[in-house]
């Protein structure tokens, strides 16, 4: 995590210098909340041949994320706008008088390409890298996740005035990517799936 946080600090120096010298590009910094959950967890009991399988889909819960971005303007109207930023994902599981909390973090990159409408308003998507660095669920030690590197995909439509930008999003994750572990407590086999499907509500500012 501490690495991880070095580079970002790496990249925002690197970024802000590049943008200075580079006509028709905004370096920005951006922060705000995420409203969604991960994927579905499965529960098995290996005392008894696998069977008991608890199948449960996961409570939306609130993270946050705040990063950085470049914003291109290629023409007039169309703009290409990489993003840098931290996250962290929550959601539930509830189940058996149980309820376990699990915690995503991640940095993402979308890579986003959009068009602005009457002025100040804009609609936007693209691809969106991710790159999990930790997972947690409650009272139980997870193993890693099965791909560090996932991609998804974000749209969404914003509003600009002046230097201030604020945008609402809708993001998904395409590849399956799941986590596993052996509870201590009962000895079954637990499997989460870490895709993101989520709203995401930013704020941003241009440098």
């Amino acid at each position: 995590m501490k690495n991880a946080m070095i580079l970002f600090a790496f990249l925002i120096s690197s970024l802000h210098l590049s943008a200075q010298n580079e006509p028709g590009v905004k370096f920005g910094l951006k922060a705000g909340l995420n409203y969604g959950d991960n994927g579905k967890i499965e529960i098995r009991d290996l005392t008894n041949a696998g069977s008991n399988i608890i199948s449960e889909d996961a409570n939306d819960k609130i993270g946050y994320h705040f990063g950085i971005f470049l914003r291109g303007n290629l023409t007039e109207n169309f703009y290409l706008k990489p993003e840098l930023q931290y996250t962290k994902n929550s959601s539930s599981y509830s189940f058996d008088n149980r309820k376990l909390d699990y915690d995503i973090q991640k940095l993402d990159l979308p890579i986003l390409a959009g068009v602005r409408v009457l002025g100040v308003f804009h609609v936007f998507g693209g691809p969106s890298l991710q790159y999990i660095v930790e997972n947690e669920l409650d009272d139980v030690r997870l193993g890693d996740v099965k791909n560090d590197f996932t991609v998804g995909l974000q749209f969404g439509a914003g509003i600009q005035i002046g230097p201030i930008n604020a945008d609402i999003r809708y993001e998904r994750g395409f590849s399956d990517n799941e986590a596993e572990a052996i509870d201590s407590a009962s000895g079954n086999s637990i499997r989460v799936d870490s895709r993101p499907n989520q709203f995401i509500l930013s704020l941003g500012i241009d440098l």
